[in-house]
Parts: C-alpha cells; structure tokens; sequence
C-alpha cells in the first residue's frame, strides 16, 4: 500500500545562479507533459526565492521546505477517509497515474457511496494545468450544489477490499 515518495536522503535547496537556470529544472511530480506550459511557467517562477550565494553574488532557490519528504506519511488514508465528517468530494483526472478510476471507487465507498466522484476528461494527475476550465467548471458546479443542498453520509460498513491489496 503507497505511504508516499519513497525515501530520500535529506539535502539542502540547490541554488542556481539564474532565475532561467532554475526555471529550467522545475518537474512535476508525478511527471507528466502539459500542453499549457504557461501554467507551469507560472508555478516554476513562483516556487522560486532569490537569495545569497555562500560562493558570492545571489542566486534561485525553491521555496518550500527541503526536509518535507522526511515528515511525509499519509498513514492509513483508508481509515482518514472513512473517519471524514465533513463534505468531500474526489475529483480525478481521467489519465491520472496516481489516483485511477479503481481508487477513485474504492474512496467513493469509504465515504458511503455519497460523495461526488468528479471525472476531469483529457486531464492527467494535474487537473487544473491539463483542463483549467474544466477544473472551474467543476467546481464552480459542485460548490453551487453543496450551496443549496444537504450533506447526507452514509457510513461503510464491514472491511472493504483495496486496491492497494495485493
């Protein structure tokens, strides 16, 4: 079962000594294209900080925290969603690699077969680079129903199978 990435070893925030040189090494994770690359243009240069160079002169560096992959542990997501006692929807890429239509079903029954499943066609993992408007659309739509109707929860009962089963 994924308790997320796997082990890194922990390492300082590389410094480049251009904004473009530290643009140019920006990644999705997971990795995938995307056609609107102004999208992730944008995310790059806002994930990035100018600083001081220990070697002289200022330099680029990411943003967020280095140590956060040693704290990361999503636990028990099984048992997370099925203790949820607020409103939850999922909303999935179609061609996502982390979070597929199985997982998606399997979710949809930890939350008592009452939360939305949303479906973003054409996107990837990264719902709102792949289809922007789409992504708006949809949740402009789900906030819009959740505005004029009631929560209605009805809990799992008995272990379900997992995909995460082997």
């Amino acid at each position: 079962r994924p308790r997320g990435p796997p082990s890194r070893e922990f390492r300082p925030h590389r410094i480049y000594p251009s904004l473009d040189a530290a643009m140019g090494r920006f990644r999705l994770a997971p990795p995938q294209p995307c056609e609107n690359r102004y999208i992730v243009d944008y995310i790059a240069r806002h994930s990035l900080k100018q600083v001081e160079n220990p070697e002289g002169g200022e330099g680029w560096t990411w943003k967020f925290d280095p140590a956060i992959w040693r704290r990361f542990d999503i636990g028990d997501m099984g048992a997370r969603l099925a203790a949820t006692r607020c409103r939850i929807a999922i909303m999935r890429g179609e061609f996502s690699v982390l979070l597929s239509a199985e997982i998606g079903e399997y979710m949809f029954n930890l939350l008592g077969r009452s939360a939305p499943v949303i479906e973003i066609p054409q996107a990837r993992h990264h719902i709102m680079l792949d289809q922007p408007l789409a992504f708006v659309a949809a949740l402009r739509a789900l906030l819009a129903d959740w505005d004029h109707s009631a929560p209605s929860r009805k809990i799992a009962s008995g272990p379900l199978p997992s995909p995460f089963d082997s």
